[in-house]
């Protein structure tokens, strides 16, 4: 029997709140921020089933380097909860380490970041979206004060993050 705590209750409503901010921004095509919020969304090409996408992104994060840090799976959490089967949500966290540690020791705000989050969500007409946060790292490094160095490193986060994205939106194996 799946027992409910107050931590999972909490995840699932961080996890709604999440999933319903998410399908409030317009659809693309490509890759692109939808707004002031700084999100990026790019639509799965038909064809590429779910479970494709997510294995294309989880590929493409391990030829790059990028750790798949936890796949949660919150539409098999919802169903567990309710009995009714969900429509796709599942957010992959990958982590580049030491840009996390270092990133972390020149600031501990850096924390909330982290992991780097990308959402594999399946909308009410069965389409699939990755989304996920697109930082505007120049903006974030002069008022953090990074250095030259670390700016570079975190923009190759963010450049994987988008190939990651790409992958999955493809399929490509």
């Amino acid at each position: 029997m799946f027992k409910h705590t107050r931590k999972t209750w909490a995840a699932l409503a961080v996890s709604l709140f999440a999933f319903f901010s998410f399908s409030a921004f317009a659809h693309t095509s490509a890759p692109k921020k939808q707004s002031p919020d700084q999100v990026m969304k790019l639509q799965v090409k038909p064809g590429v089933s779910l479970d494709d996408a997510a294995e294309s992104m989880r590929l493409r994060a391990n030829a790059m380097n990028m750790k798949l840090v936890a796949e949660l799976p919150l539409s098999s959490q919802v169903e567990a909860i309710t009995g009714k089967p969900q429509r796709r949500m599942t957010i992959f966290q990958f982590c580049d380490a030491m840009t996390a540690k270092d990133l972390i020791e020149l600031n501990i705000d850096f924390a909330i970041y982290m992991p780097c989050r990308i959402a594999l969500i399946e909308d009410a007409k069965g389409q699939a979206w990755l989304v996920m946060m697109d930082i505007d790292v120049d903006a974030v490094a002069r008022e953090k004060r990074v250095p030259a160095e670390l700016k570079k490193r975190i923009q190759d986060v963010r450049n994987t993050l988008i190939s990651i994205m790409q992958a999955g939106a493809k399929g490509e194996l």
